[in-house]
């Protein structure tokens, strides 16, 4: 895994999350496609969960293909909330009222 995830690609993912909108949100593997490493959703993921390390940006945007929020972050829903997004369920965004298309 370390050599692929290198600071280049981390900071392209991130460059990607820091262009969500917003109001808006994307998907794992919406990014992934994004940055031409389409079935890498995972890899995303673990980037996600040491972005705290490079800086401040919205990874609370980011939920998965369903729009399920990401485990164990009781904080997403709250942040996600604060900037209107619709929810389905209480751990279930709207994709379809909130998709951000990049």
């Amino acid at each position: 895994m370390s050599q692929i995830l290198n600071e280049d690609l981390i900071y392209e993912v991130l460059s990607v999350v820091d262009e969500i909108p917003e109001g808006k949100v994307a998907t794992y593997g919406q990014i992934a496609r994004l940055i031409g490493r389409e079935k890498n959703a995972r890899l995303v993921g673990r980037v996600l969960s040491m972005a705290e390390f490079y800086g401040r940006y919205p990874c609370h945007r980011v939920v998965n293909h369903a729009g399920r929020l990401a485990p164990g972050w009781k904080e997403q829903r709250g942040l996600l909330e604060a900037e209107d997004v619709p929810m389905k369920s209480e751990i279930q965004v709207d994709l379809k009222a909130c998709h951000w298309e990049g």
